[in-house]
């Protein structure tokens, strides 16, 4: 796992679609599989990735994406529903094609069945190549709160109290109408794609980068678990890193310039 530190959230979010964009561009024949995450950590690199996709940078349209998660019991159009946000933020100003888009189904009549096919879909294309992340100030990735299996699979999952306050501010700032469960990609999902790039900026998100990346492996902390993977990168701000050893900070600042990325 390498740690690629920025100076502030507009930096990493350059940097991330840069480095998104360059590993699409890279790919020649065969479709890029690409996981994709909701939430506000995501919107500056799905801005920067819209600028490059607009500058004739990178294109999207051999590009296939599996979102993260999705609120059980919110319809495809509910203003709040990962669905929608996807579409308004980064799928409707691109050359994808629809086809190619997945995202759990928060209305599935059968969410256990949902899950399992999502899975199944996952492996039929191929598997993920890249897969994009943010996590929680409890230092969650997708829906797995702490305490989540670290070899689990897409599932319904509870959402904690932390999260659903967390996530109040999209909801009027009223937690209890945040849903209560999720349809979530598991830890095991997120650890087989080929290449996990995860986004942490700010204050808040400090102790979560600290556990994840100078403490073991542990479920109560799932972003940890990029520990065991073998090409991870956390991009962070200089906020982030505020619990950080001095030394660990300038031990990742001295050794990623952005040509020497691929080499993990």
């Amino acid at each position: 796992m390498r740690l690629v530190i920025r100076p502030n959230y507009d930096e990493v979010s350059r940097w991330t679609a840069w480095y998104i964009a360059e590993r699409i561009s890279e790919r020649k024949e065969k479709p890029f599989v690409l996981g994709l995450p909701t939430g506000s950590s995501p919107l500056g690199t799905y801005k920067e990735l819209i600028a490059l996709h607009k500058q004739g940078a990178v294109s999207f349209a051999k590009v296939i994406t599996f979102n993260m998660d999705e609120y059980a019991g919110l319809p495809e159009n509910h203003p709040q529903s990962y669905h929608r946000f996807m579409w308004d933020n980064f799928f409707s100003h691109i050359d994808i094609e629809k086809s190619n888009v997945h995202i759990l189904n928060g209305m599935a009549e059968d969410p256990l069945k949902e899950c399992d096919i999502y899975e199944a879909a996952i492996t039929a294309s191929g598997g993920i190549d890249l897969f994009l992340g943010g996590v929680g100030p409890d230092g969650h990735i997708a829906f797995n709160e702490p305490g989540s299996s670290l070899v689990s699979r897409t599932r319904v999952k509870t959402l904690t109290a932390d999260t659903r306050l967390a996530n109040a501010r999209f909801f009027g700032g009223d937690p209890a109408q945040v849903p209560g469960t999720a349809l979530t990609v598991g830890v095991g999902t997120v650890m087989d794609a080929r290449e996990v790039v995860i986004v942490v900026s700010g204050y808040n998100k400090a102790r979560a980068l600290k556990q994840a990346v100078e403490e073991g492996v542990n479920h109560m902390c799932t972003l940890s678990c990029l520990q065991m993977h073998r090409r991870a990168i956390i991009v962070c701000d200089d906020a982030a890193t505020e619990e950080l050893r001095v030394g660990t900070v300038r031990y990742f600042k001295e050794i990623l310039p952005f040509s020497e990325s691929r080499q993990l």
